[in-house]
């Protein structure tokens, strides 16, 4: 069977192959070329949709986190692997499906046991517990986290009537969004609360 790649077709066989066997769906780990991961999960979703495979391949996940770099004052959040080189899927493992999936485009092998002979082997429901559990933070990852301004930090206000004053962090609110902040107004310390979105650090 050829790899899957874009122009995937219809598989042909594999339910025939199948019927005989009862395989018990659980969670795998393919081990992937770096820096390829996105792209074998999107092959993989595709052979899911317009092949057979997808009544045997359940899931695709590469969990990920957010970074935040800031680069001359401005702020750009990235999505990094957490596990480089490894794609998670959950599938009824068989094996037509296993040499389907092993000879996918910037796929390596499966992660397997050790020996010569080793079957890929399957994540241990606590494994799967944590790896989901990780994905749905990372992925409930809010822009206010991305914003963790501190009492103290001096920021610039960039949009409103106040725009273009420079003020000191008094108040931190995380769950409604907002700051409180000190600026000076014709020599007064004049204190505004603003919006996170509505300012930028100096």
């Amino acid at each position: 069977m050829e790899a899957i790649d874009n122009s995937t077709k219809k598989t042909s066989g594999m339910s025939e192959t199948l019927t005989s066997q009862k395989p018990m769906k659980a969670w795998y780990v393919l081990r992937a070329i770096s820096g390829k991961e996105a792209k074998v999960k999107e092959l993989l979703e595709g052979a899911m949709r317009n092949t057979d495979l997808g009544n045997y391949l359940f899931q695709v996940l590469i969990p990920t986190e957010k970074v935040l770099t800031v680069r001359g004052g401005k702020k750009t959040v990235k999505e990094k692997n957490l596990y480089s080189g490894y794609v998670f899927i959950e599938c009824l493992l068989t094996g037509e499906v296993e040499h389907q999936l092993r000879n996918t485009t910037n796929v390596i092998d499966f992660l397997r046991g050790r020996g010569k002979d080793a079957k890929p082997e399957s994540l241990r429901q606590s494994e799967v517990q944590r790896m989901l559990g990780m994905a749905d933070e990372m992925a409930n990852i809010t822009e206010d986290s991305v914003n963790d301004y501190l009492v103290g930090e001096v920021v610039k206000v960039v949009s409103g009537p106040f725009s273009g004053f420079t003020g000191e962090i008094e108040e931190v609110d995380r769950e409604r969004k907002k700051l409180k902040i000190s600026v000076k107004i014709f020599d007064r310390k004049t204190p505004l609360e603003l919006e996170n979105s509505q300012v930028e650090r100096v």
